[in-house]
């Protein structure tokens, strides 16, 4: 989902890897460039409008992502609870593993050697201060404004493409309850081609259920997204069990 929903923000490290969404989660979307394909009930148009509106309602969202890249054995997994001014997120990729939590005072990270390293680009010294310890990142900083937008249920509006350029398939059976939007982005020097497609529920509220990017020949990504509304609570860790950040670079 844009960078995603769910995205990962490695400006805490080095800037030179976005995750998921960082994501999150949820990747950029530069969309497909094709006719529109509306129907008499519904517009590419409406359908977005729709849910945007809807989206601006939730108080929370729960996200589950899944990548897979041809050039990498192990598949990334990554499960959010995103709030309005909290939320959590656990990612999984090979034998990394890391944690991340957002409060409205606090942005905490901890996670195992691989993880550190690999999902947020530390260093094996930076890692090795982390030890088992939560990394604080106090709000207002510049860090804590990156993770908090990530982490947040604002991110998730991030999912939505622009009109312009992309195609809308609305319910065709009985049994079809949501509408399909679908676009694609040509390769640039700075990333591959991509394919996606996101699915909208067709019954209100008008909420994205299923976004799916691939890259072919190199990999894709699904993200899901349910529990709508339900309460999101996030709590700090043990302040025993901290580090700050600025420990990092000394």
């Amino acid at each position: 989902m844009g960078s995603s929903v769910l995205f990962r923000s490695s400006v805490l490290f080095r800037p030179s890897r976005l995750v998921g969404a960082s994501a999150v989660v949820l990747s950029s979307l530069v969309l497909f460039s094709a006719s529109a394909g509306a129907t008499a009930a519904r517009t590419t148009s409406s359908v977005l409008a729709a849910a945007k509106a809807a989206l601006a309602e939730q108080v929370s969202v729960h996200l589950v992502l899944t990548s897979r890249s041809r050039s990498t054995p192990a598949a990334e997994h990554l499960w959010a609870d995103l709030g309005k001014n909290s939320g959590a997120e656990w990612i999984s990729e090979g034998t990394g593993k890391v944690a991340i939590r957002v409060t409205p005072h606090y942005g905490y990270i901890s996670g195992n050697k691989p993880g550190l390293e690999t999902v947020f680009g530390m260093t094996a010294a930076q890692a090795m201060k982390v030890g088992r310890h939560w990394v604080a990142v106090k709000a207002g900083s510049r860090q804590y404004k990156a993770l908090a937008g990530a982490m947040t249920i604002s991110s998730v509006s991030s999912v939505l493409p622009p009109v312009r350029g992309t195609d809308l398939y609305a319910p065709t059976g009985s049994g079809q309850k949501v509408y399909t939007l679908k676009w694609h982005a040509k390769a640039t020097s700075s990333q591959p081609e991509l394919v996606s497609t996101l699915t909208i529920s067709a019954a209100a509220p008008t909420l994205p259920v299923r976004e799916m990017t691939t890259a072919p020949g190199q990999g894709e990504r699904t993200v899901l997204l349910s529990k709508w509304g339900e309460r999101v609570v996030v709590s700090a860790p043990p302040a025993r069990s901290t580090i700050p950040l600025s420990r990092l670079s000394g």
